[in-house]
């Protein structure tokens, strides 16, 4: 009974958090995937979870994600990629050189201080500097990162970053508009080929929340989470017949590219609040995953790892200014791209707000989105390249 009663806990106390995010400003500035890691870290560590727990918690983590991965992928509109302009594609490959160029740096700085699984964090970071936080869940599931160190990542991640933006809306904008060239001609929407509906790439919107679901909705949506179901059932399937090392990363990469082959079905793109559906699943995971974490040894490690990302932050943000001046790429572009990589897009209209310039929205949205599907790939092979060196 005591079982059944936590699963319900875990699955219902992320749709409280929704909730609660999109009535208070507040606790929407936080941030769902905050909230959740500190009751999760409250819960995990009060005594109040049954002994049998481990088993829960095991089951729920692995389940959430590679649900997740799908449904989010589901959301994209992939074949409009090939009519973005030069410049977009530019700053993004910019950012993605300046990721791998400050991750390998970083990794050889703290590599030694963060011990044996030093690889794994640098494959999970650079799969979360080029998609987000879905890229660095997945990441952690496939490398087998260790829970406490996951989390020890994850919340070193919250901090840096969430100064970090704090920059990129307040300092950035100005300086980086005297650094770069001023943006002559805006990018405008029209210049982005749309899908037939009303909407950004299939969704309603590129927010976290269920606002404006009706029936109608529904069903579509049932499906898409039927077919996730199904994409994660082939991905595990194959992963029992692979060797054991390898297993996790063929389950995601497996699971990663059936979601993305998904996404060109209109049906499953036209299936609206798939991407609040994944996000609600990775809410789900980052409270389990944060009541598995012994927060005195998340103590110990955490500041070795803030100093390791801000390390690989700044490196990374400076080698993209350059690059972006040597390949011409305007300030707006540039932060914009930068948003979209390290944040994902649900951040990209607040700080094309800070720059008061909405046409870059859609820029914003292009690359992260291109991040989310390629980072899974990219942060696997990062992190087995640094295993060998």
């Amino acid at each position: 009974m005591m079982t059944l009663i936590w699963v319900l806990i875990f699955l219902l106390l992320p749709v409280a958090v929704l909730w609660a995010c999109s009535k208070y400003a507040i606790l929407d500035a936080i941030g769902g995937v905050v909230i959740c890691y500190v009751i999760g870290i409250v819960i995990g560590n009060v005594n109040i979870l049954p002994t049998n727990s481990a088993v829960i918690q095991d089951y729920m983590t692995t389940l959430t994600v590679p649900i997740a991965l799908p449904l989010i992928f589901f959301s994209m509109h992939i074949a409009n990629w090939k009519d973005q302009s030069s410049l977009v594609i530019r700053s993004f490959v910019g950012a993605l050189i300046a990721v791998l160029i400050g991750s390998f740096i970083s990794f050889l700085i703290f590599g030694d201080r963060i011990g044996p699984d030093a690889w794994k964090v640098a494959g999970m970071l650079v799969g979360c500097y080029t998609g987000g936080t879905p890229n660095m869940a997945a990441l952690g599931t496939a490398l087998e990162v260790d829970t406490s160190t996951y989390i020890a990542v994850h919340a070193s991640d919250v901090l840096v970053c969430g100064l970090l933006f704090l920059i990129m809306i307040s300092v950035l904008p100005k300086v980086l508009r005297k650094i770069l060239p001023i943006q002559k001609a805006s990018i405008e929407e029209g210049m982005f080929k749309k899908p037939e509906e009303d909407a950004v790439f299939g969704q309603k919107e590129f927010t976290p929340y269920f606002s404006g679901f009706n029936r109608q909705d529904l069903p579509p949506l049932i499906r898409a989470l039927l077919f996730s179901i199904i994409i994660f059932a082939i991905g595990g399937g194959l992963s029992f017949i692979v060797p054991e090392w390898i297993a996790p990363v063929v389950a995601i990469i497996v699971i990663t590219t059936l979601g993305v082959i998904g996404s060109f079905s209109k049906h499953m793109r036209e299936s609206a609040f798939t991407f609040q559906l994944g996000y609600y699943f990775l809410l789900v995971f980052s409270l389990v995953v944060s009541s598995m974490a012994n927060i005195s040894q998340m103590t110990k490690t955490a500041p070795v790892f803030m100093g390791y990302i801000a390390t690989l932050i700044t490196i990374t943000f400076i080698i993209h200014v350059v690059l972006s001046k040597i390949m011409k790429v305007d300030g707006d572009t540039q932060l914009i791209t930068a948003t979209s990589l390290i944040f994902s897009p649900p951040f990209v209209p607040v700080v094309a707000a800070s720059l008061k310039n909405r046409s870059v929205i859609m820029t914003g949205m292009v690359t992260g989105i291109a991040g989310w599907v390629i980072g899974n790939y990219i942060g696997v092979a990062f992190g087995y390249l640094m295993k060998m060196l």
